[in-house]
């Protein structure tokens, strides 16, 4: 009888025979290293070579801290803010109100000869009727009552500290210390003289300066709203 070791090597040289093709697992095991197939690596991207005429890059932008700012004065204030809220609602009030304001006011000024006697010296007197002059001094009622409204909101507005007002603003609170005594003085010369036109006399004494007084303190009046809402938009009215 063969032996096992014999018979399993006239095995292998039988398959040999018949499939020469099969790959002789002694080669294999004897093959070097460098002879296996290695993994192809890919070479890496050169860096894209400098124009000479490229432009330097632009330097960072420097930060609050860099221009001497701390923290604490980068951070908002909430006081202060709160302030510039109250302050911005107040003056929007009292600029929609000195705008309804000038309505009654023009309207008085105009209706102002209505409730004025005519007639000059040896000519007949023509009286105003008791309806001109009730017209004449509601308007004029509206005015004051409305006018001082409109004040009360610019002055009970708060102030920011460290601001400092310029160009139409100081021009605007000018006018006003020529319109503010001119709104005093106009109510009063006028009740003077309604009360002088109601006993069927004719306008005399510092009443007669009513009508004076009441057309320099509109034109003041429409120029302090000229020095500051002009040209006047829609968007004026926005909240």
């Amino acid at each position: 009888m063969i032996a096992a070791p014999a018979r399993l090597a006239l095995a292998a040289s039988v398959v040999l025979y018949f499939c020469p093709s099969l790959p002789n697992a002694d080669a294999q095991q004897s093959a070097t290293p460098s002879q296996q197939q290695e993994p192809v690596t890919k070479p890496a991207p050169a860096a894209p070579a400098e124009l000479p005429n490229a432009p330097a890059p632009a330097p960072a932008e420097p930060s609050l801290s860099d221009l001497g700012f701390t923290q604490d004065q980068t951070q908002a204030d909430p006081k202060l803010q709160a302030l510039l809220k109250k302050r911005t609602e107040m003056l929007k009030i009292h600029q929609r109100l000195g705008l309804i304001t000038a309505a009654p006011m023009v309207a008085a000024l105009i209706t102002g000869p209505m409730a004025k006697a005519k007639g000059k010296n040896g000519q007949p007197i023509q009286e105003p009727t008791q309806a001109n002059l009730d017209f004449h001094a509601a308007l004029g009622g509206a005015t004051t009552a409305l006018y001082f409204s409109t004040a009360y909101f610019a002055i009970r507005a708060p102030r920011v500290p460290g601001t400092h007002k310029h160009g139409a603003i100081r021009m605007h609170e000018a006018l006003a210390f020529i319109h503010g005594p001119g709104m005093i003085l106009t109510p009063i010369l006028g009740i003077m003289a309604y009360n002088q036109e109601s006993a069927g006399e004719k306008v005399h004494g510092i009443a007669s300066a009513h009508g004076a007084v009441a057309v320099v303190t509109t034109a003041a009046y429409g120029a302090s709203i000229i020095a500051v809402s002009w040209p006047i938009h829609l968007k004026f009215w926005e909240k």
